[in-house]
């Protein structure tokens, strides 16, 4: 697979191919080891967006739900990948304690969607990621099906605000495959 240059910025730059799937060897992409053997073997994995946790419900629930999710996925025989930015960096399958971190809210959290990724990754922010940063990072971990409860749409008078979700953009720019219940 080519990589045009033009549409990632420097530091994704150096992402190579592994067979059809592309493992990430830029600094700011860290894989979980059950996420990266997952992909070096042809496994399949799912990616999931963190901002459910730490936006969409009161802690504990948000932390229970997260690991039923997982586990879930773990019993239809495959990896779960929940994605989240932590100290820098985009974390592609997280920790109980990075989970724990997301859900407790002990910490700001800034949900982050991919014109926030920058920002919150150089600034070292704790950020959960929405749909559309969700779809950004597990494109770039060559991770192809993506799971969430909803995407986001055009919000109620848009023909005047132009409040039109991210989530829209990103599914015709990002060529992975969205699994959505609503």
């Amino acid at each position: 697979m080519r990589i045009r240059s033009c549409h990632l910025p420097a530091a994704w730059r150096r992402l190579r191919p592994h067979g059809r799937r592309l493992l990430s060897t830029a600094p700011l992409v860290h894989l979980a080891p059950r996420v990266r053997e997952a992909l070096r073997n042809g496994e399949p994995v799912v990616a999931l967006e963190s901002t459910i946790i730490s936006h969409g419900m009161p802690y504990p629930q948000n932390v229970e739900t997260a690991r039923e999710v997982e586990q879930i996925v773990a019993a239809h025989g495959s990896t779960a990948a929940t994605v989240a930015l932590i100290d820098g960096r985009i974390h592609v399958g997280l920790s109980d304690h990075e989970l724990l971190r997301l859900g407790r809210g002990d910490e700001p959290v800034v949900k982050t969607s991919r014109r926030d990724m920058a920002a919150v990754l150089s600034q070292r922010l704790l950020g959960a990621t929405t749909v559309a940063g969700t779809m950004l990072a597990a494109h770039l971990a060559g991770i192809a099906v993506f799971a969430t409860g909803g995407i986001g749409g055009v919000h109620r008078g848009a023909e005047t605000t132009m409040d039109v979700s991210a989530d829209l953009t990103e599914l015709g720019r990002t060529p992975v495959a969205v699994v959505c219940a609503g």
